[in-house]
């Protein structure tokens, strides 16, 4: 854990130097009369939509393009945390990024990515954001947000709880301290467990968790996995509570600067990421888990029964939702429970 944090702490140093000596140049023509783009995320390059940002994206682009467009990919925040990114593809000092819903209070049709037991299972997740009704929430935001373009969909994860004290059921939640995002959703839910949420940054996690500031944490398994959290970490809850969402959105400015047909390669090149991020994140759940039991962690599934029980437990924040966002959750909502 010391040891990839030194490493990434190297890396940034050298990377940033090299940003910031092009500042201002974003999307200019290269000697060799390339353009060069920049994306930046929040994740280590080991998540699947962070992989599907070097392996698809980066690469559909420079291939299809025969290298008029290059793309550099700067992963762990090198470029700035969730809402510096977004502000940075809003004002245009970064050509694409990588970001959940930090827009969330602007644009509150956003808020359905991280809205509780949403879906059956994985796959139907991935067949709504990779969908239709993906194509229709795409189309509201970029109507709002004029400065912006959102390409595609790709997976967060689904958000597990874990502690370093017994949690295999709800009644274990009463009492805990639990670190959540600033996002009142995720607050909502774990006050209504019966545990008190503080929140702080996923940089400063592993400390907090490790000197026991907080108990538990929620995540997927897989940033758990990325963070070393299973390390500093006993019980591990797959409750599955949020699928959320990682969307590829670009900067408007940089994406008329393109020919048209630059800019359906890279509308083409985010939506293959997207399908390719939700396929390896989907396949990497049993090995993710595996590597948490290995680690001493005790994990237990979620029970229908359980299920049931969490659902009428945060109840209170499923109705605060509903009535803030009368005007587009239910019929929303409906759709993607429509979706097979």
């Amino acid at each position: 854990m010391k040891v990839k944090k030194l490493i990434s702490v190297l890396l940034a140093a050298g990377m940033i130097a090299t940003v910031a000596a092009g500042c201002g140049s974003s999307g200019g023509e290269g000697g060799g009369g390339a353009k060069t783009l920049r994306i930046g995320d929040n994740w280590g390059a080991s998540h699947p939509m962070a992989a599907a940002l070097d392996n698809v994206f980066k690469t559909q682009i420079e291939e299809q393009t025969n290298g008029e467009l290059t793309v550099e990919v700067y992963h762990d925040g090198l470029l700035g945390d969730e809402a510096n990114l977004w502000q940075s593809v809003r004002d245009g000092s970064v050509d694409f990024v990588v970001v959940g819903t930090p827009m969330n209070q602007e644009f509150s049709e956003m808020l359905i990515s991280d809205w509780p037991f949403l879906y059956r299972d994985l796959e139907h997740a991935k067949a709504v954001w990779t969908g239709e009704v993906a194509d229709e929430v795409t189309a509201d935001f970029n109507e709002f947000f004029t400065e912006v373009e959102l390409l595609s969909w790709g997976p967060n994860s689904a958000r597990t709880f874990s502690s370093s004290k017994p949690l295999t059921c709800v009644e274990d939640f009463a009492g805990q301290k639990f670190r959540m995002p600033n996002n009142p959703i995720h607050i909502g839910i774990v006050e209504d467990l019966g545990a008190s949420a503080q929140v702080i940054g996923l940089g400063e996690l592993f400390t907090a968790l490790e000197t026991g500031t907080v108990d538990g944490q929620d995540n997927g398994m897989v940033t758990i996995v990325d963070q070393s959290f299973q390390e500093v970490q006993s019980y591990l809850y797959e409750t599955n509570h949020i699928i959320a969402t990682l969307e590829i959105i670009a900067n408007k400015t940089t994406m008329d600067s393109l020919t048209e047909e630059q800019q359906q390669i890279v509308r083409d090149a985010a939506k293959a990421a997207a399908v390719q991020a939700w396929d390896d994140y989907i396949a990497s759940i049993d090995e993710d888990r595996q590597i948490i039991e290995d680690a001493g962690v005790t994990v237990t599934q979620l029970t229908d029964e359980e299920r049931e029980k969490m659902i009428a437990a945060i109840q209170p924040t499923i109705d605060t939702l509903l009535e803030e966002n009368a005007d587009w959750a239910p019929d929303l909502i409906a759709q993607i429970d429509a979706v097979q």
